[in-house]
């Protein structure tokens, strides 16, 4: 069963539908919406300021959620996939959106909705990426437009990673 502790009186509030491996950790101030899953090793701490996560998020195995104390919540909008050992920190991830395996994404960012930040690209603290865009590098930049296989990718991940929690077994 996954570790899922309260600080200083708030608890994690999780949606029934939710999904969460045995050595995942969710503290604090944290809500999950409804088919969310958080993978192995995953961490999520809600223990400086807030964390919200909207409908049919995934948070990969290895992967960091948090913030900075009075500077930084996280929010996350639906449908985003946090990809293996990304960290997301104190920022506004929007609607479809998939953070690539490794990523950092810093306080204050902003990730427009259709995004892709790409495997191991570090946004800096108040950047915004544009809707329907890749960002790449450190400091992550824009490299290209979502074209339609990437769509694709982004919009078919949740969805996956709800298929996924199905084949585990105890």
């Amino acid at each position: 069963m996954a570790l899922i502790k309260g600080v200083k009186g708030k608890r994690p509030e999780i949606d029934n539908s939710c999904w969460m491996a045995d050595n995942a950790t969710v503290v604090g101030d944290v809500k999950m919406a409804a088919h969310c899953n958080v993978w192995f090793n995953a961490v999520i701490r809600g223990d400086v300021c807030s964390v919200e996560m909207g409908e049919n998020c995934n948070v990969q195995d290895g992967a960091v959620i948090h913030g900075t104390l009075n500077l930084s919540k996280t929010v996350m909008g639906k449908n985003v996939s946090i990809g293996h050992n990304a960290i997301v920190h104190g920022c506004t991830i929007e609607d479809n959106v998939l953070i690539g395996m490794g990523a950092i994404v810093m306080d204050n960012a902003v990730i427009k909705s259709g995004a892709m930040v790409a495997a191991g690209a570090v946004v800096l603290a108040n950047t915004v990426v544009e809707a329907n865009s890749v960002y790449a590098g450190t400091p992550a930049k824009k490299v290209k437009e979502v074209d339609e296989r990437l769509r694709k990718v982004i919009e078919n991940t949740p969805e996956n990673y709800k298929m996924y929690t199905t084949w585990i077994e105890d």
